[in-house]
């Protein structure tokens, strides 16, 4: 009987295991890249100035949190981005395109359910401003950091799949990531002096000022192993962390 005890302990574990019904950690490298940029209201609907197709791309790692098919993905990763625009009353005093070029560390915290070798994530994502730098037509960078706001949050939605490896000890992941900023990138006090204007002009705000919208739609790529999980080796004794 004490055998046959200890027998259906281990099979109970074992299923346990195979169904991930416990707490279970990985961690990953990750990288990112796409179409981002600013996107403002005034200068969508202005005569005179237009957004142009800009890019961004980040890198960093990832701590996953997770129970069962559920967890917590907290994501810290370098982003660099820029968003050019284009003025459309060509003069020769004028500079054609504007270019606003930003750094940030970006600090994901996203739910996250994963199975059937794929992923949906959503969440906040805040954005820690380093620097920021005006430029016309790719020449003069100048540092305006100053004149924008050093945190920005974002909301963030996210799915892909298992492209290569398992789900618990290693896994090559490729997935879509939509990113769109909620708080302005702009200081509005400073737009009267033209400090934090990406464009330059304030009489793109006739109709009253807008936000500057941080936005990103990309591919991101990520390289995630298993670390371990909390279980019970044997029946009877205490949880305890087990390497996968």
């Amino acid at each position: 009987m004490r055998h046959f005890t200890l027998l259906l302990c281990m099979v109970f574990s074992v299923a346990m295991t195979a169904q991930k019904k416990i707490v279970w950690f990985d961690a990953g490298l990750k990288a990112q890249y796409g179409a981002g940029g600013l996107y403002n209201a005034a200068v969508g609907s202005s005569a005179n100035y237009d957004h142009l197709i800009s890019t961004g791309y980040s890198y960093g790692a990832k701590l996953g949190i997770n129970k069962n098919y559920n967890g917590l993905s907290i994501d810290v990763m370098r982003n660099t981005a820029k968003q050019e625009f284009e003025n459309k009353t060509i003069t020769t005093s004028a500079p054609t395109i504007t270019t606003a070029n930003w750094s940030s560390w970006d600090i994901y915290t996203l739910f996250r359910n994963s199975q059937n070798m794929g992923y949906f994530e959503i969440g906040p994502k805040i954005s820690l401003i380093k620097k920021v730098e005006l430029s016309a037509d790719g020449v003069n960078k100048t540092e305006v950091t100053e004149g924008f706001n050093d945190k920005v949050f974002s909301g963030v939605i996210g799915f892909g799949a298992n492209i290569m490896g398992t789900e618990d000890r290693f896994s090559g992941i490729l997935g879509l990531r939509f990113e769109y900023g909620f708080t302005d990138f702009n200081k509005e006090q400073n737009v009267a002096t033209n400090t934090s204007v990406p464009v330059g002009d304030v009489s793109i705000y006739a109709d009253g000022y807008k936000q500057s919208n941080i936005a990103f739609a990309g591919v991101v790529f990520e390289m995630n192993w298993g670390i371990g999980y909390y279980g019970k080796a044997q029946c009877g004794k205490r949880p305890k962390f087990i390497m996968f």
